[in-house]
């Protein structure tokens, strides 16, 4: 494990469930999704693809989303019901397909 891949925002991937999403990137985006793959794959010590990377790193970004999770804290309010809008912990499982 180089010194630079210890740094990557994220870590080793759960196992979960996935519903089926395809989506459009650019050229440019995959390239880089591409190169992330590989160093966490470097830093994890595990073969990983751009498509497995892609939804745990938009839950990363939603659950870190401060206006996400305020709006979704209130809608919780309003309704009166404790379960979150997303799932119970806002980190809804998503399975992409990028090409």
């Amino acid at each position: 494990m180089s010194g630079g891949t210890r740094k990557l925002r994220l870590g080793p991937l759960p196992k979960t469930e996935t519903v089926k999403m395809t989506i459009g990137v650019s050229v440019e985006l995959k390239t880089m999704l591409d190169r992330y793959a590989e160093l966490h794959a470097e830093a994890w010590g595990e073969p990983v693809d751009a498509a497995t990377l892609v939804p745990h790193m938009l839950e990363a970004f939603m659950v870190r989303d401060r206006a996400f999770r305020r709006e979704a804290a209130a809608r919780r309010g309003r309704s009166g019901t404790h379960a979150d809008p997303g799932g119970k912990d806002l980190r809804p499982s998503v399975d992409v397909a990028v090409r």
